[in-house]
């Protein structure tokens, strides 16, 4: 068994690790930045240890930095959180040759699933519908076009590495197309280091929806049931639910199976995510997300699945200890996201001094954050600041359960969301469950 860990991460998935190793009787030690120097969770790992200036590059993204710190730390494994470097198969593959165990799948699987045209590949041969496109990343605006007048107007055009929205753009005709293709490659180059994209159809209305998995080394999968995430802006989501109020429960079934027979024919370990976009009665493949998620809590609430836990003990090689009939999800949860943002300026980061911190609490809430009154909100990172999540026996329980939770929420000294996620579930068509990715842009513009 793994006896101590190191959280390459910060903030809220950093905290929620350290509770983890705790519960497992494993000691934790957690890095970070001089911009985060003085957080309290900090305090709650058994060591914690500064790798560098509070940008990102030299201190989250320095695998040098992590490194050192991990064998100072003589720690077993490397628990990656996610963002930064959870999907780096360079890192995954440093962390093994230096002896140290990677929280996560191993090195050839993230660059296979982590490149989203040989993932889409994989997801064809096994048998899973994907959305018609180009069979992998396209070469010139020729090949472009040609895939664009074979599968029809609108396409999007995306990343092959990475994701969060960055060197994705929609093209509507011809000229659009090369404008936007041009743009996609220089983000996408910039974001992630590769230029590479490739072109699949758009699908207007669609909903996003997420199956989550587990899988031990002895080639056992299971999924612990669906999530929606079609709550996005500018792809980015913001709110989560499980499960999906927009998904027939036979289709809910396919797309299990259909995620854990892409896990199998991959090798896949560990915990991860595989999503679909939903429409018009039909799921298509999308991608592979080789880490813990964000939204995880919400398959946590439904199933009584400690993620994390299941996380550090399948890289201990265990075997899972459930099988899929074991897998019952019940009720109903929501999770939102909450960001130092400001609405009035296109939601841009708002960083700062949090003045008052008041979390709201009850029955079925949960509330997964790294900040208190009195914590600075840095500048250089992610302006994601905690996770509020509620849960209930129904659907319509939970939303009654968030909007209470909404209005108990304090947080004063930096702008936030707040606002946005009260409107959000105070609006007919998500109290309806009746909505698509598109749905809170056109709320936004409305």
């Amino acid at each position: 068994m793994i006896s101590r860990v190191l959280i390459a991460n910060r903030g809220e998935i950093a905290l929620r690790v350290i509770r983890a190793c705790r519960e497992l009787d494993i000691e934790s030690v957690v890095v970070h930045s001089q911009a985060d120097a003085g957080a309290p969770y900090l305090d709650l790992a058994d060591e914690a240890i500064c790798i560098g200036p509070g940008p990102s590059a030299q201190s989250y993204l320095s695998i040098p930095s992590i490194i050192s710190a991990a064998e100072i730390a003589n720690v077993d494994a490397v628990h990656p959180g996610y963002g930064f470097l959870s999907e780096n198969a360079h890192f995954a593959e440093v962390c093994r040759a230096n002896n140290i165990e990677f929280i996560g799948p191993d090195e050839a699987t993230i660059r296979r699933v982590g490149d989203k045209a040989e993932a889409k590949a994989a997801a064809k041969a096994a048998g899973i519908p994907v959305i018609e496109g180009s069979d992998g990343p396209v070469e010139s605006d020729e090949e472009a076009l040609a895939v664009a007048h074979k599968v029809g107007y609108p396409v999007l055009i995306k990343a092959v590495s990475g994701g969060g929205g960055r060197g994705m753009r929609i093209a509507h005709n011809d000229i659009s197309l090369a404008a936007n293709l041009l743009t996609a490659k220089s983000e996408a180059e910039i974001a992630f280091g590769d230029p590479s994209v490739y072109i699949e159809k758009y699908l207007e209305e669609p909903r996003h929806v997420e199956i989550q998995i587990l899988a031990d080394r002895q080639g056992n999968v299971i999924h612990l049931g669906d999530r929606d995430c079609s709550v996005q802006r500018r792809h980015q989501k913001v709110i989560e639910e499980a499960p999906s109020p927009g998904v027939p429960a036979d289709v809910r079934s396919k797309m299990g199976r259909a995620a854990v027979k892409l896990a199998k024919s991959v090798g896949y370990h560990g915990a991860g995510t595989v999503e679909f976009l939903f429409d018009n009665k039909k799921f298509y493949f999308m991608e592979v997300n080789a880490r813990i998620q964000v939204e995880h809590p919400v398959s946590e609430l439904i199933t009584g699945v400690d993620l994390i836990k299941e996380q550090i003990r399948l890289a201990a090689g265990e075997p899972l200890g459930r099988k899929q009939q074991q897998i019952r999800p019940k009720g109903h949860a929501i999770e939102c996201r909450i960001n130092a943002e400001d609405p009035e300026r296109g939601f841009a980061p708002s960083p700062g001094d949090i003045t008052l911190h008041h979390a709201p609490g009850g029955p079925g809430v949960r509330v997964d954050s790294h900040v208190t009154s009195g914590y600075r909100v840095p500048p250089y990172y992610d302006s994601m600041i905690g996770k509020l999540l509620v849960y209930a026996d129904s659907r319509e329980e939970a939303v009654t359960r968030m909007r209470r939770a909404l209005d108990e929420y304090r947080i004063e000294g930096v702008k936030t969301n707040l606002p946005l996620h009260r409107r959000i579930l105070r609006n007919a068509y998500f109290e309806r469950g009746e909505y698509t990715t598109r749905f809170l842009d056109e709320l936004l513009s409305s």
